[in-house]
Order: C-alpha cells, then structure tokens, then sequence
C-alpha cells in the first residue's frame, strides 16, 4: 500500500469516528460532558462544532485545509487525554483520544 492511499484511509478514520461520536453518539457526550467531566454545556457545543469542523478540513483537498484540520485535531485530542487524567478516568475510556491524537500525529509525520 503506498503512502497517499494509507493517508487518505488514515483522514477517513478519523473524520469517520470524530461524525460517528459527536453525531450518533451524541447523547453519550452530554452525559460525559455533564456529569463525568462538569463541563459547561458551551464547551461540549464548541468542543463539538470545532471537532466537526477539523473532521472536514480533514477531508479537503486543499493541503493547508487539511494541516490545519489535523492540528486541530490533536490539540482536542491531547485536551482531552488531559480531562481524562484530571478526572482520573480508567485508561479504557482514553483510549480513543490516545488512539486518535496517535493516527494525527503519524499522519503530520507523514504528511
């Protein structure tokens, strides 16, 4: 598999599972947002507006679109390694934002 298909399969990943969770699961951020983290419903908005909105640039084929999106992306993500830690969550319920900060910076790498 060469470098631009596993970039492009990477920035679908991710874009997927950043819709599938602030989208789909969406009842599950309120709760988690609400009671497990007691943050403000305005943060859970723009946390979600601003993940949404890199997920796309994710998608674009404008290069600087994209970098932006993708660190974008991992500052999120590392804010929210950083909540996980500052409510002392299981490391089973950070998986996803470890996982997801990992595929951004492996694809900055790439890039």
């Amino acid at each position: 598999m060469n470098i631009e298909l596993l970039t492009t399969v990477l920035k679908i990943v991710i874009s997927t599972t950043l819709f599938f969770v602030w989208v789909v699961r969406y009842d599950n951020i309120i709760t988690e947002f609400r009671k497990d983290y007691n943050y403000p419903d305005w943060l859970r908005d723009l946390t979600g507006i601003t993940k949404l909105s890199c997920a796309v640039m994710l998608l674009s084929t404008n290069p600087e679109l994209n970098n932006l999106g993708l660190k974008g992306i991992i500052v999120l993500m590392a804010f929210a390694i950083l909540t996980h830690i500052r409510v002392k969550s299981n490391f089973r319920k950070a998986i996803p934002s470890v996982t997801l900060i990992s595929l951004c910076l492996a694809l900055l790498y790439f890039g």
